[in-house]
């Protein structure tokens, strides 16, 4: 067998259909799986930026009427705010509309305000950890995938031994190469798909941790306002 036969493109072209399938399955798989990678950590990194950013301009001691209306004149500009934006803006403008009346009740005020920040939380954890899953799947199935293509392809290999009447290596050779080929495809797809997922998922359980911290905060911050009213 030459060894022009036994490159990786010629095995791929001459493997069966279903091993083919596998193949092509497990490289779609990949492309997603590295346009995810990649989007995911544009947009962790720059909600880690925007948090400290925001962070900074808080506790600067600015004037939160101001800050407010500078959030809310950015969100109609760029279409919305993300990260802990919302949640300072969820909570201030429920914080500002309970207490607009003059008989409002202190703990009925909080527990609004508190209500309206935790579903802008939970709101940005699910931003934070959109496309996760698929990355978690494609890191536990792909191997699977490939596994099951090499099988199928080393049982056909195996099943054209029967029609010669003797067995060498070099007509072994092709049909395992090739069906080992879908195992190194799986494992291309889920070694950087389980390291992403690994590293993001660490990054949004900080993110989500530094979020709910300011969230208590700035409950604190306004629980001493309105009782000092």
């Amino acid at each position: 067998m030459s060894e022009e036969n036994l490159s990786i493109l010629s095995l791929i072209l001459n493997a069966s259909v279903l091993v083919q399938l596998v193949m092509l399955l497990l490289f779609v798989a990949s492309v997603i799986s590295w346009i995810m990678i990649v989007q995911r950590g544009i947009y962790l990194r720059n909600a880690e930026n925007s948090f400290k950013h925001f962070e900074d301009t808080f506790w600067s001691g600015v004037d939160l009427n101001n800050l407010y209306d500078e959030l809310s004149q950015e969100a109609q500009e760029n279409g919305g705010n993300q990260g802990i934006e919302n949640v300072f803006r969820a909570g201030f403008r429920e914080f500002t509309r309970l207490t607009d009346g003059q008989s409002a009740d202190p703990e009925a005020v909080m527990e609004g305000t508190d209500r309206a920040m935790r579903v802008a939380l939970s709101r940005e954890e699910e931003a934070l950890s959109t496309h996760l899953p698929f990355l978690a799947s494609v890191a536990s199935v792909s191997p699977y995938i490939g596994l099951f293509g090499t099988v199928w392809g080393i049982m056909n290999s195996f099943r054209g031994l029967a029609m010669v009447q003797q067995a060498t290596l070099a007509t072994v050779a092709p049909g395992i190469s090739e069906a080992l080929i879908a195992t190194a495809m799986g494992l291309f797809a889920a070694i950087p798909a389980v390291l992403a997922y690994n590293r993001y998922a660490a990054q949004v359980e900080t993110m989500n941790a530094s979020y709910e911290t300011f969230a208590e905060e700035f409950s604190s911050i306004l629980h001493r306002q309105v009782h000092s009213k």
